[in-house]
This record gives C-alpha cells, sequence and structure tokens, in this order.
C-alpha cells in the first residue's frame, strides 16, 4: 500500500507496512521488548520515556502525525527496546518491520540520507534538553521544559502563547526528571507573578521572555528547541 505522508519521502510509504490503530493508554513497545517494527504516525500522538529502577517515570518526548517511533532500533545489536512508548491520544500508524526498513535504506542511499538527517535532529533536541536540565538545575528543567511547549504546541495570542495540550502537573513534572510536588511549588511561584495561568485546564504563558531569561537562552533554531 502507497499513500503520501506530508514531510516524508514517498519512498518510506512505498514500503510493505502494516495500518494499525491504538487506542490511549496502550502501548505500542515496553521497554525490554524483542524489536518488532517501527512506526510511522498518521495521526494521535505517542509518548516516548523510560521507567527507572526507582520507579521515576522521565518523558524524552512526544510524538505526534509524520514522526517516526522506534527508528533507533534500526541496525541496532541489541534486540530489545530501549525505551517506552505509550499512546496518550488514538492512533493511527503505519508500521514497518525491521527487517523490511533496513532493507530499503541499505538499498536506497537517497532515503538512507534523508533518515540519516532527521535521526541527527532527534540526538540534538535530546542533547540540548539534557543540557539544560544539568546546567540549570530544576528551574532550568522547568523554563526550558515549557519552553519547548510552546514551540510544539503554542497558539499565540494577545496576551501571551497557549499550550494547547493538557497536561497534570506530574506528566509535566516526567517531563522535567522533578517530582510533582517540586513542579507544583515553582508552577505556583510563576503563577504569583503573573508569568503563567491555567486556562481550561492548559497552561498559558503570559511572559516567555522571563522564562528564557531564566535559563540564558540562547534562541536555538525552533527545530532543535521543541518537545516533540
Amino acid at each position: 500500500m502507497n499513500e503520501e505522508i506530508v514531510g516524508f519521502p514517498k519512498e518510506l510509504t512505498s514500503i510493505k507496512h502494516e495500518i494499525r490503530e491504538y487506542k490511549k493508554d496502550t502501548f505500542l513497545f515496553r521497554e525490554g521488548d524483542p524489536i518488532k517494527g517501527t512506526y510511522l504516525i498518521r495521526s494521535g500522538k505517542v509518548q516516548i520515556g523510560k521507567i527507572t529502577p526507582e520507579g521515576r517515570e522521565l518523558t524524552l518526548r512526544i510524538c505526534g502525525p509524520t514522526q517516526i517511533v522506534g527508528e533507533i532500533t534500526l541496525f541496532s545489536v541489541d534486540p530489545r527496546y530501549m525505551l517506552d512508548a505509550k499512546v496518550i491520544e488514538d492512533m493511527v500508524c503505519l508500521k514497518f518491520k525491521i527487517e523490511d526498513l533496513e532493507e530499503t535504506l541499505s538499498h536506497n542511499s537517497e532515503l538512507a540520507v534523508e533518515f540519516m538527517k532527521w535521526m541527527g535532529m532527534n540526538h540534538q533536541k535530546t542533547q540540548m534538553k539534557f543540557r539544560d536540565l544539568l546546567l540549570h538545575g530544576k528551574k532550568g528543567a522547568l523554563y526550558s521544559t515549557l519552553i519547548r511547549l510552546t514551540n510544539s504546541y503554542g497558539v499565540k495570542e494577545e496576551s501571551g502563547i497557549l499550550i494547547d495540550l493538557i497536561l497534570t502537573n506530574q506528566e509535566l513534572a516526567n517531563f522535567c526528571g522533578m517530582t510533582r510536588e517540586v513542579v507544583n511549588r515553582m508552577l505556583s511561584d510563576l503563577k504569583k507573578q503573573n508569568k503563567v495561568s491555567m486556562v481550561k485546564g492548559k497552561l498559558f504563558i503570559h511572559d516567555i521572555q522571563y522564562l528564557k531569561d531564566g535559563i540564558n537562552c540562547e534562541n536555538c533554531p525552533i527545530a532543535f528547541c521543541r518537545i516533540d
């Protein structure tokens, strides 16, 4: 089955695949599961994360339409998935068998280059996120996460930017690698300063520059400063 998905080469969707549907709160795969495939999202959202040995959850990114999940398993010597992929919004995707995708990339240099570019960008996003976590502590973790959320899901309005994604404080804490209590306290402080507020369960950023100044933001290209 061949169908065009905006944002990816047509050659990708010409590879043999299955159309799969997944409901919210199910998993594409769990850490430690044997590798069975790579997924190209057509609609819906998937959360990529990891549970630490202490039981703390760390969310690395949220993937949406036209993004690939499980790509780091390509040409891997480890036959298991290293992360969890949890469906957070009913989704439809294309599932490729690893061997079919690897064979195509081995014989199609143009597609292989596109894949390497895309994976390189994702690695840069991850490196920059960890840079903020390490250099600026808890404040850097929260502020940089809020900035990334505005770049990925922000809707500009007259008085600021609405993050058009409902996240609980626990889910936000998972992005920051912190406890819910710490995030609650920091958000409360930002609300008292009128820097952020809540609108129908969604975060509204009134002063994005305040957050950027708080972590010495270098104004990196938005393509690298996203949560997806």
